[in-house]
């Protein structure tokens, strides 16, 4: 079954580009030019990926993002001419899977685009039915009961969740988590990832959701 790309760009040349390269590649596209109109479609249609610009009329594309992930964990790429270093941050914090600055080759997006499609369970609905976080409430479920967190465990869980199969380090996870540099032994990662396993054991015990990789770190990936 072909995977379909919803490309949300505002000028037409650009998202003409994106549609010729991902078609050859025999990914179908749908294409939005505005942006009040794309977290409706989203969950109408349910696509496969997002390439979503960050400028858009009608509404911006990390708000957009924000939304979307409310309800789906399908893959978003942002995709913007704004190199600042706290636009590409904040990007990732609400649940960007990845971030390509303009200008760009059409083959770069078209290789990026498969790679996240590579990453991404599929279908998505399938993580949306079992995991469910709010970050502006620090509000996480699961199989729709809600999961009880501290603010690290929850910060946990939102990190790893938003890039199913990506390992993160020991530091990495510190780094995110303890944005203040204070000292902290890389073990005491290792005793929240217990507690939150513990947690999502009680109310789910068959299913698995952090697995560690030995020597490296942890990720995110049901089984």
């Amino acid at each position: 079954m072909r995977q379909t790309v919803l490309i949300v760009e505002d000028e037409q040349r650009l998202a003409d580009l994106h549609r010729d390269y991902l078609r050859k590649d025999g990914i179908e596209t749908c294409w939005l030019d505005n942006g009040a109109i794309v977290v409706n479609w989203v969950r109408e249609h349910a696509p496969d990926l997002i390439l979503l610009d960050l400028m858009l009329p009608g509404k911006d594309g990390l708000e957009i993002c924000k939304e979307i992930r409310k309800f789906s964990h399908v893959p978003i790429i942002m995709v913007t001419a704004r190199v600042e270093e706290i636009d590409r941050l904040l990007g990732l914090d609400l649940g960007a899977d990845d971030y390509i600055c303009k200008p760009f080759s059409p083959r770069e997006v078209v290789a990026r685009v498969k790679a996240v499609l590579r990453r991404s369970t599929h279908p998505s609905v399938k993580r949306d039915r079992r995991l469910y976080i709010d970050k502006e409430y620090y509000h996480a479920s699961l199989n729709g009961k809600k999961l009880d967190l501290t603010a690290v465990e929850f910060q946990l869980i939102t990190i790893l969740s938003a890039r199913p199969g990506q390992i993160f380090s020991r530091d990495q996870l510190m780094d995110r988590i303890y944005t203040d540099k204070r000292i902290v032994c890389d073990r005491t990662i290792d005793s929240h990832i217990k507690k939150l396993r513990k947690k999502i054991a009680a109310g789910s015990p068959d299913l698995a959701l952090i697995h560690s990789v030995y020597g490296v770190g942890y990720k995110y990936e049901e089984a």
